[in-house]
């Protein structure tokens, strides 16, 4: 298992330093006797309230790029505090990111408050998500009552003349981008789970997509102008 350990204090205090060198000492001991690779040791002196810290740009730069499979920290304040932690909590979660925690010697066991929250903020969040299907879905049908022709719309089409269209998971595609991860990695991750795909199909579907929700997106907004 590739990790990354997080250590953080919040002062440049002689004791607060200290406690940092104690920190990263310890997690790569628990590291080492997990036989974890270590991919990287983030140490920062930094606010938990704060979300705009260089260490967790990089944490989950490692992250949403497939470079590190799970963080180890000391307990989940060194993470953050509030609802900064909150917020990398449900980060975390949705890269599938385990967390382990030096204070519970294992997989990190978040407080049933916090499990509470994060739950309401998911619940939240796949709403917006099906609001904003709804919209485009909406918009779609408009488009194409006015005459739209989606297949007369997009790029390339000639190019697949013949050829049998691969059938994929464009959410997942369009997940993956919105993570940073490029063309060619999502090709590679969507070939590890049994999609036989190129990185110039999935960028084709993708700029399908995006022709697509633009333009459904236009009609749903003239829709709602009276248009």
């Amino acid at each position: 298992m590739r990790v990354v350990l997080y250590c953080r204090v919040s002062t440049e205090k002689e004791a607060q330093v200290s406690s940092l060198n104690r920190q990263r000492a310890e997690l790569m001991r628990m590291a080492e006797h997990h036989k974890m690779e270590i991919v990287d040791c983030i140490v920062e002196q930094a606010s938990g309230y704060e979300i705009e810290r260089e260490g967790i740009f990089r944490l989950l730069e490692y992250f949403s790029s497939r470079s590190a499979d799970a963080l180890l920290i000391q307990d989940e304040t060194r993470l953050g505090r509030g609802n900064t932690k909150i917020a990398l909590f449900h980060q975390l979660k949705k890269l599938n990111i385990r967390i382990y925690s030096l204070s519970q010697e294992g997989e990190l066991e978040i407080s049933e408050s916090d499990s509470m929250v994060l739950q309401i903020v998911g619940i939240v969040e796949e709403y917006q998500r099906k609001i904003h299907n709804m919209k485009i879905r909406r918009g779609m049908k408009k488009a194409v009552e006015d005459g739209y022709n989606p297949a007369a719309n997009l790029s390339n089409k000639d190019m697949a003349s013949g050829r049998e269209r691969i059938d994929f998971p464009i959410e997942e595609v369009i997940r993956l981008r919105r993570n940073k991860l490029t063309f060619k990695d999502i090709a590679s991750t969507l070939r590890g789970v049994g999609y036989d795909v190129s990185k110039a199909t999935v960028h084709r579907r993708y700029q399908e997509y995006v022709s697509l929700e633009k333009q459904s997106q236009s009609s749903y907004d003239n829709v709602d102008k009276g248009e």
